[in-house]
């Protein structure tokens, strides 16, 4: 059957492409695509051309190599079913799920070893939402939450909610979350968000350090926009953490670093889920990490963060409702002719 493949040929300009059927390498499996999630953040910043041109998609993951540059295929977030496989394969990966950091696309061959067999208990739309549900674990890691603290959580997309849901497992003092879109609110306050406000509000701050007369202990920056980051700063308290899990691309953010930042000994602290913090190396690996964000997927059940399922064929539309409708969007999936 012919392959079709989503791809980013120009700013506000998406392509599904037919292509042949592709063939397996001796040492490789071919899937065929059931879902594949889009990723609101980084790729509404490639289809607006806001992406960075000075640095490479993503050295950790093989099948995104080479520069952000037009042509561009993307995506990370792609469950199927292994319907082929080479010569050197055991035969007992056919038919089996698997999860694969790969662009989207309705067929593809990969090694054994660069696709991650889904679990059993873990239902394939679930499986969508494991990039970022190892991303929430390891903002969780990097922050340390700890018991009775307050904790700020700024941006409710799919990350940002995610992080929520983790952090109210966690015996805290207070979790407030801040987003402009009723919607993401609405779901903050269903995941276990004590407060869900909109940072234009004319009472916010006021509000907040009502409930937290010392500034929040513990503050996440996962809005997207680097203006916010002012805003986290300001809310945090003497010697608070803040976790920057914002990818900014090209936007830059002016900080306010006078004032009463430079006495308050406020750490900044970078958050990305292609390392691991140095700190946990002698115990944590990549794979445990996977093993505890599959865990979270059962109880937290992401699935319904799905708001629209749309069939790879209108990618395009896909993306227009990213970028003009953000306010109606939480996850975006393709889906895929014969799932």
């Amino acid at each position: 059957m012919p392959r079709r493949s989503v791809v980013f040929t120009a700013p506000y300009q998406v392509a599904v492409l037919e292509e042949p059927e592709p063939e397996p390498l001796p040492n490789q499996l071919m899937v065929q695509t059931l879902f594949s999630g889009i990723s609101s953040g980084t790729e509404c910043m490639i289809y607006r051309g806001q992406f960075p041109d000075d640095m490479p998609i993503d050295v950790n993951i093989s099948a995104l190599q080479g520069s952000f540059s037009y042509p561009l295929r993307y995506g990370y977030a792609t469950v199927g079913r292994v319907v082929d496989t080479g010569l050197d394969v055991d035969h007992h990966w056919l038919g089996q799920l698997v999860f694969g950091f790969q662009p989207h696309t309705s067929l593809y061959c990969a090694d054994p070893d660069k696709l991650i067999p889904i679990p059993t208990g873990v239902t394939p739309q679930q499986a969508v939402f494991l990039p970022n549900m190892e991303t929430a674990v390891n903002l969780v890691m990097d922050g340390r939450p700890m018991i009775g603290e307050h904790v700020l959580v700024f941006g409710q997309g799919i990350v940002g909610l995610l992080t929520t849901a983790l952090l109210s497992q966690h015996p805290l003092g207070a979790l407030v979350t801040l987003d402009k879109y009723s919607v993401r609110r609405e779901f903050s306050l269903k995941i276990g968000a004590q407060l869900s406000l909109d940072p234009g509000f004319t009472d916010v701050k006021a509000t907040i350090k009502n409930l937290m007369p010392a500034g929040a202990d513990l503050a996440y920056e996962l809005s997207g926009l680097p203006q916010t980051l002012n805003d986290v700063i300001a809310l945090t308290g003497f010697d608070g953490r803040v976790i920057i899990g914002s990818w900014y691309g090209q936007k830059h953010a002016e900080l306010d670093l006078g004032g009463r930042f430079h006495r308050s000994r406020i750490r900044l602290i970078s958050s990305q889920v292609s390392s691991i913090a140095p700190e946990f190396l002698g115990r944590w690996t990549k794979t445990r990490r996977f093993e505890v964000a599959w865990k979270m997927m059962q109880i937290i059940q992401p699935e319904n963060f799905i708001t629209h399922r749309i069939p790879i064929t209108e990618a395009p539309q896909a993306y227009r409702l990213l970028d003009q409708q953000t306010e109606d969007v939480l996850q975006i999936i393709l889906t895929y002719p014969g799932q």
